[in-house]
């Protein structure tokens, strides 16, 4: 059974009785621009991958279609099993028919998935999907809404038939970060990442010079890896399951060949927009670092109160908890530090070591990291979309990262444009990769074909140039290949130029002026969950008139409307 992923898409944002929101947004700002190359070609011959890889690896298309797939297990026998996800965090987008769960099997050997079943909740049970997904003990153990719930395989079954059963329910999901990674243990562990409800436990979330809250009493229930026992059903959660504090959202969890368990850590956001007396464009640009943290129990990774600042190679005090932009370390210095650290704002939604023997040896015990991409590095280009392989020995870093595989959002790095994004990553009992992206569904299957098991790790070719970033307001997408190419369908309101529109269209999806419009309010202006819909002719913050719009994006919101607090608040209009 093959699916094929059919899209389309335009730079247009039609907006019915909202045009003059383009209008205000080219009458506010002044432009430059500047533009990327188009992507390299697929590395893998005899298959249209679509991504770049080292030289001797190959990538088949496994599955496609088949939802917003998240992370993902084998089991002894090569069924892949995928957790999908929708609701708010997806526009609540079309949901395919079924489960969310998802059983994937090769059984002809050519690396595509030609049996597909779904199992588990429905739409129509009251499922909204989810993220964290583990195979232990001959049972799928997979989040659904706040709970962990496993299904037992039985012999010759591909997805499960019977009911699932709650092994813990209760689980937070409200804030920034409702979504439940879990690793199993071989001894029947299950640890569960539990992701911060706020950016950095502000008294106000993400509001500018908002102190933190002292103590962070989120910290109690967010923010850091609970324990339960695998084995155990009807467990509720608690703040006593608490295993390790201080990861604002660790998504990524994967045990290495000495039994430690590794932790990526997405830092936080804001430090230029919150503190712009303290950190310059650049800084907020390059600060925080992403992160590879060793899981150790009772240990606190820093968050709320630091930051690890990837410049000085150290753990900082943030600004709303006394930071002065870097100098003060304080309470930090007591925090533990990460193995490993990676660029800014890239976004590490999964991470597996890799213990598999079809790569060279130079990739084993070392860490693949799916990034899956910025949406706030203006006034720089955009990054991640890519997966990073991090070569570790002992627990350690041993060298420096390098991009693995490229090329996934394809000639635009855009949150709401990529045409993938990676999210999950499995390890097949043969020892190929499977990497999900969230967007279309699509599963890649990456194996090495060199022949050389003592190549060295090396860095795929680049899937896209990036724009360089300069002294002036420089977009953060780079100039997307259809802009302004259809802006005559735009209506022109009175008093206003053609020019004008296309000009403010351009502004919107950050190809001039660096602006971020399309990163919060969704490429199709349709909303996201950190910003509300603008073409359905609703105003919440004023009148639709030019001068109310004028208002509302020079002085901000008090309270976001219509959608979770999140980073877009000042242009909730």
């Amino acid at each position: 059974m093959r699916w094929r992923y059919l899209s389309s898409s335009s730079s247009i944002v039609r907006w019915p009785g909202g045009i003059s929101l383009l209008v205000a947004v080219v009458m506010l700002m002044s432009w430059s621009t500047t533009a990327p190359t188009q992507a390299a070609a697929t590395s893998c011959k005899g298959d249209a991958a679509g991504i770049t890889l080292p030289d001797g690896f190959c990538a088949t298309i496994f599955a496609d279609n088949i939802g917003h797939a998240r992370q993902m297990a084998v089991t002894p026998d090569g069924t892949l099993y995928v957790n999908t996800w929708s609701g708010i965090y997806y526009n609540n987008g079309p949901v395919p028919a079924g489960s969310f769960l998802v059983a994937l099997k090769d059984t002809q050997g050519n690396g595509h998935a030609d049996v597909i079943e779904r199992f588990g909740e429905t739409v129509a049970s009251g499922g909204r999907g989810g993220t964290g997904l583990a195979f232990h003990n001959g049972m799928v153990y997979a989040e659904i809404n706040d709970r962990i719930v496993r299904y037992p395989v039985t012999p010759n079954e591909i997805a499960p038939k019977g009911k699932g059963e709650t092994i813990v329910s209760g689980l937070p999901v409200t804030g920034d970060h409702p979504m439940h990674p879990l690793l199993t243990t071989p001894k029947g562990d299950l640890f569960v990442d539990l992701g911060s409800a706020t950016n950095d436990c502000e008294k106000k979330n993400r509001f500018p010079h908002s102190a933190g809250n002292d103590p962070c009493t989120e910290k109690a229930t967010r923010a850091g890896i609970w324990r339960y026992d695998a084995n155990k059903t009807e467990q509720r959660f608690s703040p006593a399951e608490r295993f390790a504090s201080g990861l604002r959202n660790g998504e990524g969890l994967s045990l290495d060949g000495a039994g430690r368990i590794f932790v990526t850590q997405h830092g936080r956001d804001q430090l230029r927009e919150d503190w712009p007396e303290l950190y310059s464009p650049r800084q907020g640009q390059d600060l925080p670092a992403e992160e590879l943290v060793e899981l150790r129990q009772g240990a606190d990774y820093g968050w709320p109160e630091c930051y690890f600042d990837n410049q000085q190679r150290k753990l900082v005090l943030a600004p709303e908890y006394g930071g002065d932009g870097g100098k003060k370390v304080g309470i930090c210095a007591e925090r533990q530090e990460p193995v490993a650290f990676f660029p800014a704002h890239w976004a590490p939604n999964d991470m597996k070591i890799y213990l598999g023997t079809n790569f060279p040896k130079a990739y084993r015990g070392g860490a693949f990291i799916a990034f899956h991409g910025s949406w706030n590095r203006a006034p720089g280009p955009q990054g991640g979309y890519n997966i990073v392989f991090q070569p570790l020995a002992d627990g350690k870093a041993n060298g420096a990262y390098v991009v693995f595989a490229d090329g996934f959002a394809g000639a635009v790095k855009d949150p709401g444009r990529a045409a993938f994004r990676p999210s999950g990553l499995a390890v097949a009992p043969d020892g190929g990769l499977f990497i999900s992206d969230d967007v279309h569904g699509r599963i890649w299957r990456v194996s090495y074909q060199g022949g050389d098991l003592e190549a060295a790790v090396v860095a795929a070719p680049v899937g896209v140039t990036q724009a360089t970033a300069s002294a002036k307001a420089l977009p953060p997408e780079g100039i997307h290949p259809d802009a302004g190419n259809d802006t005559g369908q735009l209506p022109v309101p009175k008093g206003f130029t053609k020019e004008q529109v296309a000009l403010g269209n351009r502004v919107f999806h950050g190809e001039e002026a660096g602006a971020t419009c399309g990163g919060c309010h969704g490429s199709d202006a349709k909303g996201s969950p950190i910003a509300p819909d603008l073409t359905d002719g609703k105003w919440l913050w004023s009148d639709g008139s030019l001068q109310g719009l004028e208002a509302t994006i020079r002085n901000g919101v008090a309270e976001p409307k219509a959608h979770p607090p999140a980073p877009c608040r000042q242009w909730a209009v």
